[in-house]
């Protein structure tokens, strides 16, 4: 070997080790506030980097999607089926402003509904509501049997399905279009369109578990902060305090007053 080469033998790697930092350091909790039309609003946290340089903190948690319960939302169990998708569309202090994004059924309630012997019918439809959004509603239903029915099927004709898809996507769209979104999520909530569904139909053919099983938002209008702020009710961030009532303060009486040291 020749004298003078390979001095990095003994130096080990160029640069060195380097220290392994805790990413969860650079980063924040926000809290996750809901809409008023729920009676939950605190609904979770979130985690963002810090803002560093040109990457701005806001910027990183503006439209994320957070999918939720709506059990959690109503603090109801037995709307633990629906789930709820809130969109981040403001950032104010450390609280993320949400807006409804959409709504779909669980897996498994879906898969409970659907049984033999009945005919499954689906519609969906595009509608916009009164301020600007676009969804896209489906609506699922299930035929029932007639009371004292011997039969053990209950099959609706095609012509009968073709019927009630139709009255499906009329009330859908009356119902929708009428509206503007909080008013529409607020008609989701108690299943008011199902049930407007269920009602309409019977004279065609009775149905039951009638829902509207999922509902995604296509278009939405371009992001106005006065709107966001009347969706949650236009509550401040900053805990201001109550208003009291402050008693009318007593006059004071001038008359025979001591002079002290006179």
């Amino acid at each position: 070997m020749a004298v003078g080469k390979n001095k990095r033998i003994s130096k080990g790697k160029k640069g060195g080790k380097k220290k392994a930092a805790d990413p969860f350091a650079k980063k924040d909790w926000y809290d996750i506030k809901a809409p008023s039309v729920f009676n939950t609003r605190q609904v979770g946290k979130t985690l963002v980097s810090r803002t560093q340089g040109t990457k701005i903190a806001s910027e990183g948690l503006k439209h994320r999607v957070f999918e939720i319960s709506l059990a959690d939302l109503q603090g109801d169990e037995d709307q633990a089926y629906r789930k709820i998708r809130l969109r981040a569309e403001d950032v104010q202090g450390r609280n993320v402003l949400t807006n409804f994004w959409g709504m779909d059924f669980t897996t498994d309630k879906l898969r409970s509904l659907v049984r033999r012997w009945q005919t499954l019918i689906e519609a969906h439809v595009d509608v916009k509501t009164t301020d600007n959004y676009t969804l896209r509603m489906f609506c699922i239903g299930f035929t029932k049997r007639r009371p004292n029915q011997v039969k053990r099927t209950c099959y609706a004709q095609s012509s009968q399905i073709r019927q009630i898809r139709r009255k499906m996507i009329e009330i859908m769209t009356n119902q929708a279009s009428s509206c503007d979104l909080k008013e529409l999520v607020q008609k989701f909530i108690p299943e008011v369109i199902g049930k407007e569904i269920e009602k309409a139909t019977t004279s065609i053919y009775p149905l039951q578990n009638v829902f509207i099983r999922k509902v995604k938002i296509l278009k939405a209008p371009k992001f106005d902060l006065g709107k966001l702020m009347e969706v949650h009710g236009g509550d401040s961030t900053e805990d201001v305090g109550m208003k009291l009532d402050r008693p009318a303060e007593e006059p004071v009486v001038e008359g025979d007053s001591e002079v002290i040291g006179a």
